[in-house]
């Protein structure tokens, strides 16, 4: 039997943060928390990009341009929605998660999903760098090992 995985070995890979600025008190603490969890695991700063767009809504159709020109091993998807008072957090965290889903389907390189849905600020702060850890940190650990993984498939695994 012969198991192919991937692993949080970034030495040599490029990777894209996409980062919605909205909500920028939470998806700040994604992205240091992505930024950090990269070096700590062999990505060079130099090989690390920062896109930022204006919100969730936004990030998939950045992140189907950055997967798509070829010059990055993993995107990383960094956001926050939050619950207020309209319909509109339904249509935002939608619109976000499917758009993102169909451009991790068809991308030629990793894409991870570090957006967060929360009912409130002190929930979402809870999970960029709180009490419930860093999202931002595990889309990224999460980008690394799926890139190593299709480099693994790619190289004959």
């Amino acid at each position: 039997m012969r198991i192919v995985q991937g692993t949080l070995v970034g030495t040599g890979l490029r990777v894209a943060l996409c980062v919605a600025r909205f909500n920028s008190l939470v998806t700040e603490r994604l992205e240091r928390g992505a930024v950090e969890a990269l070096l700590r695991h062999g990505v060079a700063e130099s090989d690390i990009a920062i896109y930022r767009c204006a919100g969730a809504f936004e990030l998939g159709p950045l992140v189907r341009r950055v997967a798509q020109s070829g010059r990055h091993d993993a995107v990383v998807a960094l956001g926050a929605v939050l619950r207020g008072g309209t319909p509109h957090f339904d249509y935002v965290a939608q619109a976000c998660t499917s758009s993102l889903r169909e451009v991790a389907m068809s991308a030629p390189c990793a894409v991870s999903f570090g957006v967060l849905t929360c009912d409130d600020l002190e929930q979402a702060v809870d999970r960029a760098g709180g009490k419930a850890g860093n999202k931002g940190e595990e889309a990224a650990l999460a980008a690394l090992e799926q890139a190593t993984l299709f480099r693994a498939i790619g190289e004959g695994a």
